[in-house]
């Protein structure tokens, strides 16, 4: 990595891209509940609803800069 930003997906930081979180996902909508209750509170991350680990939300993950190349689940660059 350079360190120089990245611009951010052509997408809402509330939505996934689908190869990090599937549409099909059994718990799909409680991830996302716990997500958007981050976001809205400036949290930088939230406990996985089924795993208990802790997740870093998009907005955290947009202010940072650039993608660790880690495959977080709400990675705001992932484009492809």
């Amino acid at each position: 990595m350079s360190g120089e930003r990245l611009p951010l997906a052509p997408r809402p930081l509330t939505e996934p891209h689908p190869s990090r979180l599937s549409p099909e996902h059994p718990h799909r909508e409680r991830v996302l509940a716990a997500h958007a209750a981050a976001l809205a509170a400036g949290e930088a991350g939230y406990l996985d609803p089924d795993t208990g680990l802790f997740v870093l939300t998009a907005g955290f993950l947009a202010r940072r800069g650039t993608c660790c190349g880690r495959g977080c689940r709400h990675c705001p660059y992932v484009t492809d």
